[in-house]
């Protein structure tokens, strides 16, 4: 099973750019580990920033999370 990166980031599917990089910085300052956050929660964030902040990306995650059965 695939994880949700709109769902970590608490997005919807049609989510602007905007949107995902005030998401993602907010919940990046939260578990950020300097500031005594939860470090595998911050990689997972990060991930879910990388794939969605990136047009091409971002198409093949959708494309699979429509491809994907268990979703």
């Amino acid at each position: 099973m695939m994880k949700d990166f709109y769902k970590q980031l608490g997005l919807k599917k049609n989510a602007t750019k905007t949107e995902i990089k005030s998401a993602y910085r907010l919940l990046a300052k939260k578990y950020h580990p300097d500031t005594g956050g939860d470090n595998e929660k911050f990689l997972a964030l990060q991930l879910a920033w990388e794939t969605l902040n990136d047009p091409q990306k971002r198409a093949i995650y959708d494309k699979s999370l429509i491809n994907d059965k268990s979703y």
